[in-house]
């Protein structure tokens, strides 16, 4: 859905962190045939082959549209999906680390929960989270006493960071009227917030963001995200929800400021844990997990700051 890579110079395996390849953009090593140029002539390796990628995301985002014009209902069944599928890469991320999920509450409570947010709003999202919670620390008494906190802080970070999280992508499009304008709106600015910090950073970036977490995170990368969030916010509220200007890109700010910490966090995870991808879900693009990071974190800053200001 995003090329994540908000407030940066690319993902960890970027520019420069791969050795120069051949002139005019071809790369046998890894199959990226689409090479960029800073504005001296030297050419940027993204890390990645960009047609599949947008390809994958361009799919991917027409799913969505379509999932959620005319029926909003049916966008239950693609978060539904999401908290399947990234269920499964976090379970195999964490296994890892010698540390269990409890899978089936989780993916029952998960889901549950999506419907719940839907037809049910905040409260009711809320309540399943609670039930979803008692459940997994229930389903983990079985296994003893050896490993039960990690086991358990493994269990409630996944329930909080995935279906919890997608939850509040529900009570976007559940609202009365524009529901569905809120959470294309939504989409919209945080991806331009990946796409500007993804392109000013690998063409622009120099000074190091958070080099211990993620090492290609450039202040550069940030200012492009900035400026791409804070104008796609303005014209999707004033265009899409009849909103003042200055409402978009208050949004804008506190999108850019959630997707970056939002990366950021995905990034520590994926350290921690030792992988370098959460899986192979979509081609050109990772695991799902990978490419919701920064959506995950500006869902519930979308949500709260057009609930207030809107």
């Amino acid at each position: 859905m995003t090329t994540s890579s908000s407030g940066s110079g690319g993902d960890d395996h970027s520019p420069e962190h791969r050795p120069e390849g051949p002139p005019g953009g071809s790369d046998s090593a890894d199959g990226q045939r689409f090479v960029l140029h800073k504005p001296g002539g030297e050419p940027v390796r993204t890390g990645r082959n960009l047609p599949v990628a947008i390809a994958s995301g361009c799919v991917l985002g027409a799913l969505v549209f379509f999932s959620i014009f005319p029926w909003p209902q049916l966008f239950t069944i693609i978060t539904s999906l999401a908290v399947l599928i990234g269920l499964r890469e976090v379970n195999r991320a964490f296994s890892g680390k010698g540390m269990t999920l409890a899978v089936v509450p989780l993916a029952v409570g998960g889901v549950a929960m999506q419907s719940f947010a839907y037809f049910g709003g905040a409260d009711w999202l809320v309540g399943a989270t609670a039930l979803t919670a008692i459940a997994v620390l229930s389903w983990r008494l079985r296994g003893g006493a050896d490993g039960f906190v990690s086991d358990a802080s493994a269990n409630l970070f996944t329930l909080v960071y995935l279906p919890f999280l997608l939850g509040t992508w529900m009570l976007l499009i559940a609202h009365p009227d524009d529901g569905q304008y809120r959470l294309v709106t939504f989409i919209v600015v945080t991806i331009s917030s990946d796409i500007g910090g993804y392109f000013a950073g690998i063409l622009l970036g120099r000074h190091k963001m958070a080099p211990v977490i993620s090492p290609n995170k450039t202040w550069e990368g940030f200012g492009g995200s900035v400026v791409g969030c804070s104008v796609a916010g303005a014209l999707c509220v004033v265009l899409m929800l009849d909103g003042p200007w200055w409402v978009g890109v208050v949004l804008g700010l506190a999108v850019v400021l959630g997707a970056t910490v939002g990366d950021l966090i995905e990034s520590m995870f994926k350290r921690d844990l030792g992988v370098k991808d959460m899986g192979r879900f979509m081609p050109g693009h990772g695991g799902l997990m990978d490419r919701l990071d920064s959506l995950l974190i500006a869902g519930p800053v979308v949500w709260i700051v057009l609930s207030l200001l809107l």
